[in-house]
């Protein structure tokens, strides 16, 4: 089969070709776009990342080039139209558990990072300042950490707390109920927003819980409250956390995502302007630590996403390849 990478990153080539077996894989650096989806031609596949566009438009486009399959590089799902992909007949191939690990572990470093201010202390050693004051941190254990989503990575980063001695609250619309056996608490979201120290977010984005985190459940939140969001940055409004962050309510928020990332994380732009005022005012915000969607960045997971969606394409294929042999033997 011929796959057409899109939004392909130089790191990736190089796991991909480990695996991709009888493939043939065009890796293509620009976004999946309406734009770019004529670079499709020729291929049976695409597989498409966290920046690409799948809505409708796109989708009917690829439909029309002969693509009949679509695998999916991330965990979360929001970019893809799924009824349209239905109505198409198009299937999707997605490893929603490639990289559990990954992401919660990014997110802890991310609550370390902050709670001990690791990159203001860096940067004055860096400069020859061996002073300590006003670096003083937190401790994580005995704190109240409450985690929105219990889902593959939500539980890893909950285990991951307990150990730090954390009295860990959780929310879900369908809880996980060996966690309960491992004392965390379900509790209602205002709850879990109220009695936390520290907020995690590892839900997805959905029409439901875009901008979970808003004006109205930041008041509910105790001054000095850390937020976490290693999920999608829709999750957040920006603006409104940028308030809270100002006025006090929120001691701080760690994040490797952010609401209209596409435009620019995984790309330099150290050269160009950046003219998101948003994005300018998040990542020169003294309490904000911010980095550009890394948290599934490992070598573990990128060597398990690589394997496992290969075998995904590859059943795929081999189905198609006995329904073809069926059919010209009847």
């Amino acid at each position: 089969m011929k796959i057409a990478f899109f939004s392909t990153l130089p790191f990736e080539k190089g796991w991909f070709e480990q695996f991709r077996g009888q493939h043939q894989i065009t890796y293509i650096p620009e976004v999946l776009s309406l734009d770019s989806a004529s670079l499709a031609t020729g291929h049976q596949a695409v597989c498409a990342f966290v920046n690409d566009d799948l809505g409708r438009p796109v989708l009917l486009a690829l439909k029309a080039l002969g693509i009949r399959v679509v695998g999916m590089r991330c965990v979360g799902l929001d970019n893809v139209d799924q009824p349209a992909m239905a109505e198409l007949n198009m299937t999707l191939l997605h490893v929603p558990g490639y990289s559990p690990y990954a992401v919660a572990e990014q997110a802890v470093t991310l609550m370390l990072g902050f709670v001990r201010h690791l990159t203001e202390a860096h940067d004055r050693v860096r400069e020859g300042n061996f002073a300590i004051d006003g670096l003083m941190g937190r401790d994580l254990h005995g704190k109240t950490v409450g985690v929105v989503g219990t889902g593959h990575i939500g539980k890893v980063f909950i285990r991951i707390m307990q150990g730090f001695g954390c009295h860990m609250l959780a929310y879900d619309i369908c809880p996980d109920h060996q966690l309960l056996a491992t004392d965390v608490n379900y509790v209602p979201l205002d709850d879990l927003f109220s009695r936390s120290d520290i907020v995690a977010l590892h839900c997805p984005l959905s029409p439901q819980t875009r901008h979970l985190i808003n004006a109205q459940t930041l008041a509910l939140m105790e001054p000095g409250t850390l937020l976490i969001n290693t999920s999608r940055g829709g999750l957040v409004d920006t603006e409104a956390v940028l308030d809270a962050l100002d006025s006090g309510q929120l001691a701080g928020y760690a994040a490797d995502v952010y609401e209209d990332e596409r435009a620019y994380f995984h790309y330099d732009f150290s050269a160009h302007p950046i003219t998101d005022n948003r994005l300018n005012r998040l990542r020169q915000h003294p309490h904000v630590l911010l980095t550009a969607h890394q948290g599934f960045l490992t070598e573990e997971a990128l060597k398990q996403l690589a394997k496992s969606l290969i075998r995904q394409f590859s059943y795929y294929d081999n189905q198609q390849t006995a329904l073809i042999t069926k059919a010209s033997m009847c």
